[in-house]
């Protein structure tokens, strides 16, 4: 007992250090007023054509955007402290890791948006001119794509935002691709790979789901063993999307979370819109033994998605509403899985980290509640304990399921 003040001091000194701690827990206070629900809507238009992409960022209707909220005060919306708290991530660090991030057109206003956020929560500045901020172009240069989209630009807020709140510590890379074709993004994905990134994050998908092609692309991740990519897994409801449906990426799944009087102090249930399925195409991976999808399930691990219980962003570009907003969809889960594959560490060379939940599914909380869709009221679409479509193994606690070997 003699050591646990210490352990405390040390804990509150480095939460002071990366900002935590000034900043006080979430209380439900962004919830939709008495008798009304929650509404919320997409903010990438989606394409028709077969190879396009959309990114997967929701953002809440119901609560107009702040432009500003007073020095050490709490957005609306769930903050870095939540996430710590809720995934049990107070003591881990990123050492400096880099998480590389892809998006499809250019955010000229992402360094100042970001250098708001991290203010408003006290976290240490991450910008260019401190090397912890990289924002690139699909060909790995410095001139910026010519094109600009509010959607996309909002998707490329709360990635940053998410990296940020999840592991303060981290380097941030931002390839941006020249559109949302698919054959650029996946370009962006490749110049991730180059810039020497072990952990990639993708918050988008093709708006056709799946293509019957889209097994010609899995080289982009099989061919780079030792890398993390996590892929969001749609805001569709059940069904499957690509990429993350390749058997080489980590797919990730949504959940609703809220604060709660037990143990853990929050509960989730498997978001109402997160993706899951039995891909059409590829094939069932090694590590995946759960018997009513012959080829690849989806999805693998999962975390808070429900714009509903979203995240505090801060953004100023373009027309999906400038200032604090809070957002959701399943790019938050997955850029803040990926996040937590930096605390973890850099994954084992040769190896593929997506196999690495299954091998450790003590280390998430078993979502058991909640479903995405009809499914004759299987696990495909329903959670359930032990290994589900909507919610994967479960979603982390801490980061000893999301590493390759011990650290």
């Amino acid at each position: 007992m003699h050591g646990a003040r210490p352990i405390r001091s040390l804990l509150a000194t480095f939460l002071t250090v990366v900002g935590l701690a000034a900043i006080p827990p979430t209380t439900p206070a962004f919830a939709a007023p008495a008798g009304s629900q929650p509404s919320d809507q997409g903010v990438c238009t989606q394409p028709v054509a077969p190879d396009q992409t959309a990114c997967l960022a929701t953002i809440r209707t119901d609560v107009p955007p702040m432009s500003s909220v007073p020095p050490n005060a709490k957005p609306p919306g769930y903050g870095p402290r939540d996430i710590h708290s809720a995934y049990d991530l107070s003591d881990r660090h990123g050492g400096g890791r880099t998480v590389a991030i892809t998006v499809a057109f250019h955010n000229p206003n992402l360094e100042s948006d970001l250098a708001v956020y991290r203010r408003q929560f006290n976290l240490p500045p991450c910008t260019k001119a401190n090397g912890c901020l990289r924002q690139i172009n699909q060909r790995g240069g410095l001139t910026p794509p010519s094109g600009t989209n509010s959607g996309w630009a909002l998707e490329s807020a709360l990635d940053v935002d998410a990296v940020s709140a999840a592991c303060p510590d981290c380097r941030i890379l931002v390839v941006e691709s020249d559109n949302n074709s698919l054959s650029n993004l996946l370009t962006a994905v490749d110049q991730a790979v180059t810039q020497g990134a072990k952990v990639v994050s993708n918050s988008w998908a093709l708006t056709a789901g799946e293509i019957p092609s889209e097994t010609l692309f899995d080289h982009h991740f099989s061919d780079h063993p030792g890398v993390a990519f996590t892929f969001a897994a749609g805001n569709g409801g059940y069904g499957t999307t690509y990429p993350a449906a390749s058997p080489y990426v980590t797919s990730v799944g949504g959940t609703s979370l809220n604060r709660a009087r037990n143990r853990r102090g929050w509960t989730e249930s498997a978001w109402s819109r997160t993706g899951s399925g039995c891909s059409l195409y590829e094939p069932k991976p090694p590590f995946q033994h759960d018997p009513l999808c012959v080829n690849r399930t989806m999805n693998d691990v999962s975390a808070v998605a429900d714009p509903a219980t979203g995240l505090a962003v801060y953004n100023t570009f373009g027309s999906s509403g400038t200032g604090w907003q809070i957002v959701g969809g399943t790019s938050l889960s997955n850029v803040l899985v990926a996040a937590m594959y930096a605390l973890a560490g850099n994954p084992t060379p040769g190896t593929y980290p997506n196999s690495y939940p299954y091998a450790r599914p003590h280390a998430f909380n078993d979502i058991t509640t909640g479903s995405n869709g009809i499914c004759g009221d299987t696990y495909l679409c329903t959670a359930a304990p032990g290994y589900d479509g909507p919610t994967g193994v479960g979603t982390p606690h801490g980061v000893a399921g999301l590493r390759g070997r011990a650290w």
